[in-house]
């Protein structure tokens, strides 16, 4: 049930609450707690997804027997890891990565917790390796969570390459709560993501603390 201060934003997750069910629901293994320390130990942002929310990565994604899957923003390997940690043993997961610094230190993470063989790091500039990378697909999933004045790019590219049931999950989708600013560029390509998306995938705005929007191919 829901009351209608649920309905329009209250939220009842207390910060204790969070924590008694992430860790019930989301524990880390070594390889995930290594990943998800690895920014405040490197010197890098903390803005990996959420303990819970990364473990909604990986249920997603059995949940379509996804094999193939693209991530825009890779930063210490985090969201990578729950991800790879869906696939079957010949599943892959590639991730997009701009900072040389992050993508060295994700790769290591990533190794780390064993799924090296399963995780390919690509760096540079994201739309620079969308024509090579689309020619690997089309995929079972697309997960962006990166600079977020080319999100609608991503979902662009997203809608092309991925097969019909296929999942786009888009992080930070309330755009820090900025959304619906008139004069802000980043937020009016989030807004074009939204859009766009509405068109090409069957669409809900999963209600995460950043916003998480969940397209199914049509």
């Amino acid at each position: 049930m829901a009351d209608a201060d649920s309905r329009t934003g209250a939220r009842y997750a207390t910060s204790e609450i969070v924590h008694w069910l992430d860790q019930l629901h989301a524990a880390h293994d070594a390889g995930l707690e290594r990943a998800f320390l690895a920014p405040g130990l490197n010197g890098m942002p903390a803005i990996q997804v959420g303990i819970g929310e990364g473990k909604l990565l990986t249920v997603l994604l059995k949940m379509i027997g996804a094999k193939k899957v693209v991530e825009f923003g890779t930063l210490a390997g985090y969201s990578a890891i729950r991800m790879a940690q869906a696939l079957p043993k010949d599943g892959h997961l590639w991730s997009l990565e701009f900072d040389a610094k992050h993508a060295a230190i994700a790769r290591a993470n990533v190794e780390a917790a064993g799924l090296g063989d399963q995780v390919t790091i690509l760096v540079g500039p994201a739309l620079d390796a969308l024509p090579a990378l689309g020619q690997l697909g089309p995929f079972d999933a697309v997960f962006v969570d990166a600079d977020k004045g080319n999100y609608d790019r991503y979902g662009t590219w997203a809608a092309m390459v991925l097969r019909p049931g296929g999942l786009l999950l888009g992080d930070n989708a309330y755009y820090f709560g900025n959304l619906l600013e008139a004069d802000n560029k980043d937020a009016a390509a989030m807004r074009r993501f939204h859009e766009q998306a509405k068109q090409a995938f069957d669409t809900v705005c999963i209600p995460t603390p950043d916003g998480l929007l969940l397209g199914i191919k049509k």
